[in-house]
């Protein structure tokens, strides 16, 4: 399986997820983040933050900073490219350097810097469903993440929705 979708019925199925994706994805992993504004982008984050150490309350969407690093059981790198002109302000950030880290990388808005993604990483598509409710669409882009993404798959079973 390269790809599942994962229906979450409020913050604590979206936080289930989270977990499941940081605990699951091997080091090095970026993580593309794309949806709407108010999808779960930024909560999805949060939970795969938690799940590597980090107390959730300090990660907020990096909007204006561009890129968190944060330092705990594991490193995660926060970026957001909400704000970037374009890709080559988002270069400018030095990104390929936090994406062969051994932590976790994850790009907030990433369809806006989709040429400056490695050709291995993990696309998560958020789409609002209801008031609480969201749709994460989890695909592998290239092979080396199939097998992480079937494993979460599994472990997550079927969706709270489903």
């Amino acid at each position: 399986m390269d790809a599942f979708v994962y229906e979450s019925d409020g913050e604590e199925s979206t936080a289930r997820l989270g977990r499941a994706l940081a605990e699951e994805l091997p080091d090095g992993t970026v993580v593309a983040l794309c949806g709407t504004l108010g999808a779960g982008k930024t909560r999805l984050a949060q939970a795969m933050a938690e799940a590597c150490g980090v107390n959730r309350r300090d990660v907020v969407s990096p909007t204006f900073v561009l890129m968190q690093p944060y330092h705990a059981r594991r490193s995660l790198f926060h970026f957001d490219a909400y704000r970037i002109a374009d890709e080559d302000e988002f270069l400018a950030l030095g990104p390929d350097e936090y994406f062969e880290s051994d932590g976790l990388s994850l790009v907030e808005w990433a369809d806006r810097v989709a040429g400056c993604l490695p050709a291995e990483h993990v696309e998560v598509v958020a789409e609002v469903t209801g008031d609480s409710s969201r749709r994460f669409c989890v695909r592998a882009v290239g092979g080396r993440h199939r097998e992480a993404i079937e494993a979460v798959g599994r472990r997550l079973g079927p969706s709270p929705q489903s």
